[in-house]
């Protein structure tokens, strides 16, 4: 397996990838590789080139752009829409939900979010989701925004595609269910998934969403933690999506 960095779009001069120093001691002291050893740099939008070691830390070499068959294609957006749960839980998030192919993250604030976020947390997500992109050999890194009330992200989103709101002692179906009615192998829409804290949404966010032309659906019979559910929920769609391809 060839190992892969992400880079800033700054960093490739022609043939030549400009490391920075956590780059270069991630490939060289953590990975062990050495001069001539190849690896490959990606821009986290689609990009990617194959790439060798020099003597000189700080450079790289760009040998040739990785072919589309070696790529793992990005599908039609996958966005999800969670609100925070408390402590550090939305690191795991973040991570599994990068494995799983999201494209966007709307951190939400809700009526019974516990969690007020520091200002570094959103640097510490992106790096959490690029790392992740990079060890699941995403070509693309997800986009996650700046946290900001459920009510405002919903009025600001103006998105096609199928739009699902999980809520738990629903009379809903389940989203399996409308996934395997609403997708089509001849057109895989963009998915939204709102996801909600632990105790849920409140009625009230509900029906906001609702007006928004959200569908409410259920997750199951249990009583799911909010990190379980936006990772239950987003294995629904990465699956009823492949089998679908």
């Amino acid at each position: 397996m060839v190992q892969r960095i992400t880079i800033r779009a700054s960093q490739k001069k022609g043939d030549i990838v400009e490391l920075t120093a956590n780059q270069s001691h991630y490939l060289r002291r953590v990975l062990r590789l050495g001069v001539g050893d190849r690896f490959i740099a990606q821009d986290g939008l689609g990009a990617q080139w194959f790439a060798t070691l020099s003597e000189d830390p700080t450079v790289a070499h760009v040998v040739e752009v990785v072919a589309a068959a070696q790529q793992v294609l990005p599908t039609a957006p996958l966005r999800l829409i969670a609100a925070l749960p408390k402590g550090n839980s939305f690191d795991q998030v973040v991570r599994q939900a990068t494995e799983l192919g999201v494209s966007h993250i709307y951190p939400v604030i809700s009526d019974r979010t516990l969690l007020k976020p520091k200002g570094n947390r959103l640097e510490r997500w992106r790096r959490i989701s690029q790392e992740a992109s990079e060890q699941s050999e995403r070509i693309t890194v997800p986009e996650i925004f700046s946290p900001m009330p459920v009510n405002m992200c919903l009025q600001q989103a103006n998105w096609e595609g199928l739009r699902y709101l999980c809520a738990a002692r629903q009379n809903s179906p389940h989203l399996l269910a409308k996934l395997q009615d609403d997708l089509t192998s001849e057109n895989l829409l963009d998915v939204t998934l709102m996801v909600g804290p632990e105790g849920g949404w409140t009625a009230d966010e509900i029906t906001v969403a609702i007006q928004q032309e959200y569908k409410t659906v259920t997750l199951g019979s249990v009583i799911l933690r909010s990190v379980t559910a936006s990772i239950t929920a987003l294995s629904l769609v990465a699956a009823a999506r492949e089998l679908l391809i």
